[in-house]
């Protein structure tokens, strides 16, 4: 699809809520006071099982305000590959049930592939027939029309003509997003909850983040545009070098929950490290990432090790939680 043209004019765009909000992340106002942080919260849950992680590390979490609500799902699927190239079918629709059983008043799953089409995957992970079983809608971002895009200009970011995303996820009641936990070897370094982002944004603007040296950055800012309400992980199986869609796997077995995209992101780089991974996320400090560095530039989550507090709720997950605890704690 072509890139939508701007709607706005952008003293026009100043005036939305979306403009007030993403102005003080990009510093392009006045300066923003600094405010109290709180620990973000992260549920981890040891296992094999991802059904059965999904519904204890939500368990943990006890995520608010899903009652009542049309929930927006975007899962990881930017190929079709097993996972962790691409969301498992089981986190899906455990995730799913999970949202019903909460009270969500409707779930429609939203994404954008790539390269491939986007209805080509999700035809060859059966996502149609998942949808049918489960009573969910499916909206492939390929498919939306120039007026179903919301416009954040440049601002202070790295996007030097802005940045377009999907309108349902900039205005959700609540966003829900799933990733997978790997590394990314065209230049992200990791993919995972921040990563996520980019299969928000039409596919020719993409090509301008991969040739550009702040490709990191990029992914953060794209950020900025939006705030899930909840974010699951499913670490289970892991890329340790390689990625996106093909990588040296490793079994993880973890399940991490949060809400806090900074922080869901540094306890699964904990992971890596703990799991062995390559020099460019073995050799930097976790919060010295650049996609996390430039999120915590941004006020998007924990600014620190010591805002991110796990929690378990069994001995085999508290005691790998301790290990994470010490990865993390070097930064």
């Amino acid at each position: 699809m072509r890139i939508p043209a701007h709607p706005l004019h952008r003293r026009d765009f100043l005036r939305t809520s979306a403009g007030l909000a993403i102005l003080p992340a990009f510093g392009a106002v006045a300066p923003v006071l600094p405010t109290p942080r709180r620990t973000s919260r992260v549920a981890l849950v040891r296992t094999s099982d991802r059904a059965h992680g999904v519904s204890e590390a939500l368990k943990l979490f006890a995520p608010r305000g899903i009652d009542g609500r049309r929930v927006v799902l975007k899962p990881n699927f930017n190929s079709a590959d097993e996972a962790p190239g691409s969301t498992h079918n089981d986190t899906l629709s455990q995730l799913v049930v999970e949202l019903r059983e909460r009270g969500a008043r409707s779930i429609t799953l939203g994404e954008s592939s790539g390269p491939p089409r986007t209805r080509g995957v999700m035809e060859q992970k059966a996502i149609f027939d998942l949808a049918s079983t489960l009573r969910f809608g499916v909206v492939d971002f390929e498919a939306l029309g120039d007026d179903d895009w919301d416009f954040f200009p440049q601002g202070a970011s790295h996007w030097p003509d802005g940045f377009h995303i999907p309108r349902m996820v900039a205005s959700a009641e609540y966003l829900v997003t799933t990733c997978c936990l790997k590394t990314h070897g065209y230049g992200g370094v990791f993919t995972m909850s921040l990563k996520l982002a980019v299969g928000l944004t039409p596919k020719p603007v993409r090509r301008t983040m991969h040739r550009s040296p702040h490709m990191r950055r990029m992914i953060a800012e794209l950020n900025a545009a939006y705030a899930p309400q909840l974010i699951v992980l499913d670490g289970v199986s892991a890329f340790t070098d390689g990625g996106p869609s093909h990588g040296t796997r490793k079994a993880g077995n973890v399940m991490l929950v949060g809400d806090d995209r900074i922080a869901v992101d540094a306890v699964g780089l904990a992971v890596l490290k703990e799991l062995g991974s390559n020099p460019a996320i073995m050799d930097r400090r976790i919060f010295e990432q650049e996609q996390i560095a430039r999120a915590v530039e941004l006020g998007l989550g924990a600014t620190s090790p010591t805002e991110v507090e796990i929690v378990t709720g069994d001995a085999a997950s508290a005691a790998y939680a301790e290990r994470l605890r010490g990865i993390l704690a070097l930064g």
